[in-house]
């Protein structure tokens, strides 16, 4: 007896299986994490990441506009800080004339209408590596907490549309959503990394910022695992994003993206805000180092995995990929 329904009636060619497709992707999608080094026309490739660049500035704002040309409408910006700008209070955070405020001065004034949501953590401003200060042994979260609100006021005062706490402290959501009301930033979002993982793919990246930890003449974690996520843990996801929503985040956000998509799905499942899911440095570099190889074909994988990330329930994914991605839509 032959079968009444027949899927592959729906798979028969690319205009049918267009037809219907349950997800799509677009360059409205994505955010094109930036990272920011000092000087003028300065442009350094990350040997770890093919194809991304640690630009000065002026170069960063000629990026962000062929960004904003290709229909990519946001941007995440981390910096990478002078050895001799590094201490254990990380106030060069929140200098008004940073290397961070700079950029998002620059970036809102050449092209106002790029979402800005520059990085908020201690890292690349600590002499340790380590995403707050540093006390008996371990990162204080209650005085981080302090530091990270002057953090993200000074990048709302620059221009900055949403901030984006990357450092995991308990309570910084709420911290910083009083801190930005009280200094008249009410229309400034919060883009909370809730379930960020403690995981080795974020190799490449720390190499981009030099923000791995580092030893010391002080007792300091030999890693991040005491504030990062334990890879394990599903529920905790689930218990982190409800709570960063009753804080007041107006997104949340699930790192790193295509090893972890049963949280990205959970997360989606539990909360009533968009979930961005960062496409982590690791997981560009496989991509790119097996292309290299000739094992696997990079435009392929690349859209292949971020439309898995959309599937999953990422309303907005921050990719490497971003540029090389929408150039690929275009066409």
């Amino acid at each position: 007896m032959f079968p009444l329904q027949r899927g592959r009636r729906l798979r028969t060619n690319e205009s049918i299986r267009s037809l219907v497709r349950e997800t799509t992707l677009s360059p409205s999608d994505f955010m094109f994490p930036m990272f920011i080094a000092e000087g003028e026309n300065v442009k350094v490739e990350i040997p770890s990441m093919p194809g991304i660049f640690r630009r000065s500035i002026d170069l960063t704002v000629k990026e962000v506009k062929e960004l904003f040309a290709l229909g990519i409408r946001a941007v995440n910006i981390y910096v990478k800080v002078s050895e001799n700008l590094k201490d254990n209070t990380g106030k060069e955070a929140w200098n008004p004339n940073g290397l961070m405020q700079q950029t998002i001065r620059a970036i809102k004034a050449a092209c106002p209408e790029m979402i800005v949501m520059p990085d908020v953590a201690l890292d690349p401003y600590s002499i340790y590596g380590h995403d707050g200060i540093i006390a008996n042994g371990d990162v204080e979260n209650d005085a981080t907490n302090d530091a990270l609100v002057k953090m993200a006021v000074s990048h709302a005062e620059a221009g900055a549309d949403f901030v984006a706490p990357s450092d995991m402290m308990d309570g910084r959501v709420l911290r910083l959503r009083q801190g930005l009301d009280s200094a008249g930033f009410h229309n400034v979002g919060i883009m909370s990394y809730s379930a960020k993982y403690a995981s080795a793919f974020y190799g490449p990246f720390r190499d981009a910022l030099d923000s791995a930890p580092k030893e010391a003449d002080v007792v300091v974690p030999k890693d991040k695992k005491t504030y990062q996520m334990d890879y394990a843990n599903r529920i905790e996801a689930i218990k982190e994003a409800l709570w960063d929503v009753e804080e007041g985040a107006d997104m949340v956000m699930v790192k790193p993206g295509i090893a972890y998509l049963d949280i990205v799905r959970e997360v989606k499942n539990a909360v009533n805000v968009p979930v961005t899911v960062y496409h982590v440095s690791g997981e560009y570099a496989m991509i790119k180092a097996a292309a290299e190889k000739g094992w696997l074909d990079n435009d392929k994988i690349m859209m292949e995995q971020l439309m898995c990330i959309k599937r999953a329930g990422a309303s907005l994914i921050s990719t490497y990929f971003a540029k090389e991605a929408a150039i690929l839509l275009k066409k």
